[in-house]
């Protein structure tokens, strides 16, 4: 299965040269779950057309330090991609600012928090069990950096993960072939731990701490990863179950 990587932002300069593009993230991360994955990758935020999305086999929406309402041109191009992916049935992923701007281009409502910074690995509750995460535990521990949030869900979406500083962490559209998650399964530990330290001044110092602390707990991410690629083998096998 190919999936199309839409990447709407980029690693912040100073840790571009150590850890490289969000792009690449992903790939490692999909191919540690389930090879035989391979990649496209499509820029976004600079203009560039954007693929018709019903001949894509499976797409994934990045990052970015964008807000959804940002007076930007590449916004509402892309809106128009999501809206066309979901009509056609598309298999497709949205991450961070990528499920806020599913969620947008969906009919939700997205907002910068007055919660603030989310910063380090938060413990997310499983809400309910997808035939691809039928074996979640209880909790999902993951990294996060944001400070927008879907404050509302569009009317097709379920929330399938939650905490309570982020109540609508994980959305699955009703469609079966749409699915995303406000953390960050792609984020590897030193990659995370130096994105918390570079919000330092940004972020109030007691919320860069208590990231910092966060990291002693085990992470999930792997266990994540695998499940988004158990999506997109199960969507690519028109065999998704809904909870």
């Amino acid at each position: 299965m190919k999936l199309t990587i839409i990447q709407t932002g980029d690693v912040p300069e100073p840790l571009r040269p150590t850890y490289g593009p969000y792009y690449q993230m992903f790939e490692r991360m999909f191919d540690a779950a389930r090879p035989g994955f391979t990649y496209e990758m499509v820029t976004s935020y600079d203009g560039n057309a954007l693929p018709d999305p019903s001949q894509l086999e499976g797409i994934v929406i990045t990052g970015s330090a964008a807000g959804v309402y940002d007076d930007l041109d590449w916004l509402e191009p892309l809106r128009n991609f999501i809206r066309s992916a979901y009509a056609a049935k598309t298999p497709m992923l949205g991450i961070c600012f990528g499920h806020q701007i599913m969620a947008d281009a969906l009919g939700g409502d997205v907002r910068k928090s007055e919660k603030g910074w989310g910063l380090g690995r938060h413990d997310y509750h499983v809400v309910s069990r997808p035939g691809f995460m039928a074996d979640a535990p209880e909790t999902l521990s993951v990294a996060c950096s944001h400070q927008d949030q879907v404050i509302g869900t569009p009317p097709e979406a379920e929330v399938i993960l939650a905490s309570d500083f982020t109540p609508n962490a994980g959305l699955l559209y009703r469609s079966g072939r749409a699915l995303s998650f406000q953390p960050h399964p792609e984020f590897d530990e030193p990659y995370a731990r130096a994105l918390a330290e570079l919000r330092r001044g940004r972020a109030p110092d007691t919320v860069v701490a208590t990231a910092e602390s966060s990291f002693t707990k085990a992470s999930d991410s792997a266990r994540m990863g695998g499940y988004l690629a158990q999506f997109f083998a199960d969507a690519a096998a028109s065999t998704v179950k809904l909870p």
